[in-house]
C-alpha cells in the first residue's frame, strides 16, 4: 500500500491530493496546522510548520515514519519548505513540490515549456524580503537540494475548481448568479488555460507512481477554453439569470477596471496573455495529464459554494468591480 504525507491537506489542491490518495485505497497522513478539518480517512498530524519556535515539535511528528511520496504546497516563505526537505530527506522516496510558472521571467514567451527564463535570484545565503516568484523558485532549489532527481517540481498555472480558494472563478460565479446586464471583455474567442485541481491531483499521484522527477508544467492545454465559453457556461450554470455584454478591453481601462486583479484570470490579447495563457504544457500532457469538460469544473464549483462550505468560503468575495464601474462599462457600449 503507498503511504502519502500531504504538508498541509486540508484546503485545495492539497486537500484532493489527500482525497485522491483515499480513493485509491493509500494510507494518507496530512500535517497541518489546524485552521482547517482534514479530509474523511486519513490520519492527521497537527503542528505548525510555519513558526520556528515550533519546529522542533513540527520535526518530532516525522520520527520513526516513513512515507513513499510527500506532496508540498506550500506557497509562503522558501525557508519552510527547505526545512521540510531537510527533515524528509531520509523519511520518503519523493517529494512532489508545488511550484507555479510564476517562476518564468514575465512575461513568459508565447508557447514557452520548461526551459523558458526562470526570474532572477536575490542574493545572499538566506533571503527574506522575497517575491511570490523567488519564493517558488528559491523552494524548488531547496527541494532539488535535499531529493535530487527524487524530487518531482510542478509548476502550475491557473488552478481551478471546487474549493478553489484563489477566488478567481468564485468571483466570476457570484457575479453571473447575481443577474442582470454583466459587462464583459472581449474578443469572446480569447484562449485561457487552466488545469482542474482534482485531475492536477490525479495526474500527480500517476506522474509520483511512475517516478517522475524535475520539472513540469502542470497546466491543462493552451486554448482549453475561451471568454466566451466560460462566461457563457457560467450563465447557464448559474441560472441564467445574467446576459454578456461585450466591451473592448480599452473600455475597462477606461473605467479603471485592471487585468487579472478585477478581471479574475483575464489578460487582453498581448504578451501577458500569452505568458499567462498560452505555456506549451506538451510535456505533462504526454505523461497522461488530462483535463474534464469545463462544464463539469463550473458546475461542481457552483455545487460547492451553495453549500453550506462554500457559502462561509465565499461570503465575502471582493466584488469584480464597482458599481459605478459597471456603470460606465454599460454605457460605453
Amino acid at each position: 500500500m503507498t503511504t502519502l504525507l500531504v504538508l498541509g491537506g486540508t484546503q485545495f489542491l492539497g486537500r484532493a491530493v489527500a482525497e485522491e490518495g483515499v480513493r485509491r485505497g493509500a494510507r494518507v497522513t496530512v500535517a497541518h496546522r489546524g485552521d482547517h478539518e482534514p479530509p474523511p480517512g486519513v490520519t492527521a498530524l497537527r503542528g505548525d510548520r510555519t513558526d520556528p519556535g515550533s519546529w522542533a515539535e513540527v520535526e518530532e511528528l516525522f520520527t520513526d515514519r516513513r512515507w513513499d511520496v510527500v506532496v508540498d504546497t506550500w506557497s509562503g516563505g522558501p525557508a519552510v519548505v527547505r526545512r521540510s526537505a531537510a527533515a524528509l530527506r531520509d523519511r520518503a522516496d519523493r517529494y512532489v513540490y508545488v511550484s507555479s510558472r510564476s517562476v518564468y521571467a514575465f512575461p513568459a514567451a508565447d508557447g514557452a515549456d520548461e526551459d523558458a527564463p526562470v526570474v532572477d535570484l536575490p542574493t545572499g545565503d538566506d533571503p527574506q524580503d522575497v517575491s511570490y516568484a523567488e519564493s517558488k523558485l528559491l523552494s524548488e532549489l531547496a527541494v532539488e537540494q535535499a531529493f535530487g532527481a527524487r524530487a518531482l517540481l510542478l509548476r502550475v498555472g491557473m488552478l481551478v475548481g471546487p474549493r478553489e480558494n484563489t477566488r478567481r472563478l468564485p468571483r466570476w460565479l457570484a457575479r453571473l448568479a447575481a443577474g442582470g446586464p454583466v459587462p464583459v471583455p472581449g474578443p469572446a474567442d480569447l484562449d485561457w488555460q487552466y488545469v482542474d485541481a482534482r485531475d492536477l491531483a490525479a495526474w500527480t499521484w500517476r506522474a509520483a507512481a511512475e517516478g517522475l522527477g524535475g520539472v513540469f508544467d502542470a497546466v491543462g492545454p493552451p486554448g482549453g477554453t475561451t471568454t466566451g465559453e466560460l462566461l457563457g457556461l457560467g450563465v447557464e450554470i448559474t441560472g441564467g439569470r445574467s446576459t454578456l455584454h461585450w466591451r473592448e478591453p480599452a473600455a475597462f481601462a477606461e473605467a479603471g477596471v485592471e487585468p487579472w486583479t478585477d478581471l479574475p484570470g483575464w489578460f487582453p490579447p498581448g504578451p501577458e496573455h500569452a505568458g499567462v495563457h498560452r505555456g506549451a504544457a506538451a510535456k505533462a500532457a504526454r505523461h497522461g495529464l488530462v483535463q474534464r469538460p469545463l462544464r463539469d469544473t463550473l458546475a461542481d464549483t457552483w455545487a460547492w459554494m451553495c453549500t453550506d462550505e462554500g457559502v462561509a468560503a465565499c461570503r465575502d468575495l471582493d466584488p469584480l468591480w464597482s458599481p459605478e464601474a459597471e456603470r460606465r462599462l454599460l454605457e460605453a457600449g
